[in-house]
């Protein structure tokens, strides 16, 4: 902590160290949607299905060849593409199993692009995209769906799987042709790419539009991928390929809902709709332009970097953390856990001496002068934001918390949620209002709460609401009957491929479409599948933690109880607790993980010669800083952690009696600036609960939630001086917000014609002269029905005239 800077009153001090073992650079992670194209087209394989490329190709080139001789695919015009296709469609309709599987292997190998006939990795990617829209065209995809409902309701090959002791990819052959065609056709579908054509974007939007509505059987696509996740979670389906039925689950939620990008372009259009003020700031935009803190320096490199400088420095340090209240890092460090501790060293961000600490100092010490100009790199000089990254927000209920404390204060009474009248109050008061209302804020959310109020109390002035039929309300209402097997059934999964998860013999197998029917006999075929097994896990993480994360914005921008539904599912079935206990790992081995074999990629594998693989060349693994997907997957989880519990006061107790301060804090040492912002927001919100002396040694933790996460203008995050008035009832709460949902979902969903407000006949006649609906097999027992309910039973006129 050399060549302290003194910046003004108000600019916390900045550390200027350019040692290179404490300064790691930082991550060049751009986050999105999703990876690249061909990262997000490779995921779909395991390496242990590397040799059915080659099944793939003879099956067509075998089938091909009997109606054409002499040319290639590539060679003919788009009439007779078609009609070869035509030719495959109508053969996948025959009734041998064998043949049909071969037949969806040409058409497996025609949305690969062909790649026998390519040279490069761009012409693979071409002719697949040319393929799935005529594929598409031709009606592709409907057949394909009605292929694999007969293959999920296929009861035969359920049993056998069930009695089966191990599963292998053997056992869900017919299930991965099928799904890896639809996985292809939606996700290049989706992909725009340079060389759109105008009528693949009308085909674009169409098929969009066909998964999104109910065509499928009365309900959207998702949902019989949905079915699929609950059927294997239910042990009923063990040979379910679980890795693909995710992706496809996935990106057919993120093509028909829309991405991030969509996300805040509908959020903007439903303000507008609302008349509520725009949006302070482009979040997106902010998020990409901050820039991350350096992460926690560890005990070692500290004692390392100490021993080369102690010479004439020792004792200026020393003074400096003497007179700031600071611990010196360097005492003691065998008696100090360094992961569990609440010292200065473990939550350092960007070494800058505590500004809070400043109040007891009454004459600071004169900086030291600077270090030479050679030793701090002009990036690291001055760093100091030059302004705060988010426009502060004040809510309607934090202006009247405000006023309310106020007149009882000085004039001792309160006026509700009047917040206009300022009668009696001194001027600071007029003016701290001011400023409030002037960052005043007001979701959609609150919008839609208080409509809900207004519907429940006047239900017949209002009229019944109209919902717009939008494929996440079509979506949520498909969902809606079986919606806690859902989260469930994904929650099982995400614990069961958490690299912190120890494996159970009750626990489910996520690992039936990676295993080969051989297991390996040598070194290198052992290495292979451990990689390929680790990415298998690291995939399914990926694709769950995007889908919650985008059913939750979604659902939260359409209606909020609908949120709040899928929500309170979630924190019933421990999905806090799980996700603490997946970040309670080292992170940065997560994060810097290299289960992947570059060699064995699609389309890699199938355009180049394959080198032979050593083991030495599998521990090394590429060249990459970070894994893509495993960052990806720690960002997602954090976002969904942050809605979980924001402003929900027994849900954030949950973080704190869970102890997820020290966890959260080592996440802190991935130098990456959105997955900081995420940690430091959980931290903001416990803040208060953790204790004086927790924030006295975590100061530096503190400053850079100031720095990073956007202000509330009176919350007292950092002092927590309404602890003691709100008690922590976590049940009394969710039964409310319980309440709530139940109310909305009845009020919306619930049309029984015996309904709350149904109109009821008094007339005696004409009810007695309605005709009713008897079953057919009434009539044959309606004497024995008369003798049993009638006759046999003793009837006290005497008390029932008395009743009367």
């Amino acid at each position: 902590m050399e060549g302290l800077l003194f910046c003004g009153s108000y600019t916390p001090y900045k550390a200027c160290v350019s040692i290179g073992s404490l300064e790691s650079p930082s991550l060049e992670f751009e986050y999105g949607d999703t990876d690249c194209l061909t990262a997000e087209l490779s995921e779909l394989y395991s390496y242990t299905e590397e040799p059915e490329f080659a099944l793939n190709r003879a099956c067509f080139e075998e089938d091909f060849r009997t109606q054409v001789k002499d040319r290639k695919w590539t060679e003919l015009d788009v009439a007779e593409q078609k009609a070869y296709v035509m030719r495959l469609l109508d053969a996948l309709e025959v009734t041998n199993r064998d043949r049909r599987l071969k037949v969806a292997r040409a058409i497996l190998y025609l949305a690969q692009g062909v790649f026998d006939e390519c040279d490069t990795e761009e012409d693979v990617l071409h002719w697949s995209r040319h393929n799935i829209f005529l594929l598409h065209g031709m009606g592709t995809f409907t057949a394909l769906l009605e292929l694999l409902s007969m293959e999920i309701d296929n009861n035969q090959a359920c049993s056998t799987a069930v009695r089966k002791p191990a599963i292998s990819l053997a056992d869900s052959t017919e299930l991965r042709v099928l799904l890896s065609i639809m996985y292809l056709m939606v996700e290049m579908v989706r992909s725009e790419a340079e060389d759109n054509k105008p009528e693949w974007r009308t085909a674009r939007e169409t098929f969009k539009a066909e998964l999104g509505s109910p065509l499928y059987n009365g309900e959207p696509f998702a949902l019989l991928l949905f079915t699929m996740v609950t059927k294997f979670c239910s042990m009923n389906a063990p040979h379910f390929p679980m890795k693909k039925v995710l992706l496809l689950l996935w990106k057919t939620i993120l093509f028909t809902l829309g991405g991030f990008e969509e996300l805040q372009e509908l959020k903007v259009r439903g303000r507008e709709r609302l008349n509520l003020p725009p949006l302070p700031e482009d979040s997106i935009k902010v998020v990409r332009s901050m820039r991350a803190a350096s992460p926690p320096a560890s005990a070692v490199e500290l004692i390392e970097q100490q021993q080369q400088q102690k010479r004439g420095r020792r004792s200026l340090k020393q003074d400096s953390l003497d007179t700031y209240g600071e611990r010196d890092p360097f005492k003691n460090d065998e008696a100090r856990d360094e992961e569990e501790d609440g010292d200065d060293v473990d939550g350092a961000i960007e070494g800058e001496v505590d500004p809070l600490d400043r109040d007891t100092i009454i004459q600071p010490p004169p900086p030291p002068p600077p270090l030479p100009l050679q030793l701090c790199p002009p990036s690291e000089r001055l760093s100091f934001p030059k302004g705060l990254p988010w426009a502060p927000k004040v809510r309607e209920k934090d202006i009247e918390h405000f006023l309310e404390t106020s007149r009882n204060k000085f004039i001792g009474f309160t006026l509700g949620s009047d917040t206009e009248t300022l009668v009696g109050l001194p001027r600071p008061i007029h003016e701290s209002v001011k400023t409030l209302k002037q960052h005043k804020y007001i979701s959609i959310a609150e919008v839609q709460i208080k409509r809900e109020e207004e519907l429940q109390q006047c239900p017949l002035t209002l009229g019944e609401e109209e919902v717009e039929d939008t494929p996440i309300e079509i979506l949520y209402q498909g969902m809606l009957p079986n919606l806690s097997q859902y989260v469930i059934a994904l929650l099982k999964l995400l614990l069961a491929a958490a690299p912190t998860s120890k494996a159970k013999t009750d626990s489910i197998n996520i690992l039936a479409d990676v295993l080969p029917e051989e297991m390996p006999i040598t070194v290198l075929q052992s290495m292979k599948l451990g990689v390929d097994v680790n990415r298998h896990k690291e995939i399914i993480v990926k694709a769950i933690s995007a889908l919650l994360l985008l059913l939750l914005k979604h659902f939260k921008l359409n209606h909020i109880y609908q949120f709040e539904y899928i929500s309170q599912h979630l924190v019933f079935a421990n999905c806090i607790p799980l996700i603490l206990k997946f970040f309670n790992q080292n992170i940065m081995s997560y994060i810097s993980a290299k289960n992947s074999i570059c060699a064995l990629d699609f389309p890699h594998c199938v355009v180049y010669e394959m080198p032979e693989l050593t083991a030495e060349s599998l521990e090394s693994g590429d060249s990459t800083q970070f894994c893509w997907r495993n960052l990806f997957s720690c960002i997602n989880l954090l976002r969904i952690l942050n809605k979980l519990t924001k402003w929900k006061h027994s849900r954030t107790m949950m973080l704190v009696v869970f102890k997820s301060a020290p966890i959260l804090k080592r996440a802190l040492k991935v130098k990456q600036a959105m997955m900081q912002l995420y940690v430091l927001k959980l931290l903001k919100i416990q803040t208060k609960y953790l204790g004086r002396q927790w924030r006295k040694s975590n100061m530096k933790t503190m400053s850079a939630i100031y720095q990073k996460v956007r202000h509330r203008l009176n919350d007292d995050w950092a002092y927590g001086n309404d602890i003691d008035a709100r008690p922590w009832d976590f049940q009394a709460e969710e039964c409310a917000l319980r309440e709530s949902i139940e109310r909305f979902n009845n009020r919306r969903y619930d049309k029984s014609p015996g309904g709350e407000f149904a109109p009821v006949d008094n007339c005696l006649q004409s009810v007695l002269g309605q005709r009713v609906e008897l079953p057919e097999d009434f009539h044959y027992s309606y004497e024995m029905w008369l003798e049993r309910e009638v006759f046999s039973q003793p009837i006290q006129w005497d008390e029932l005239l008395q009743a009367q």
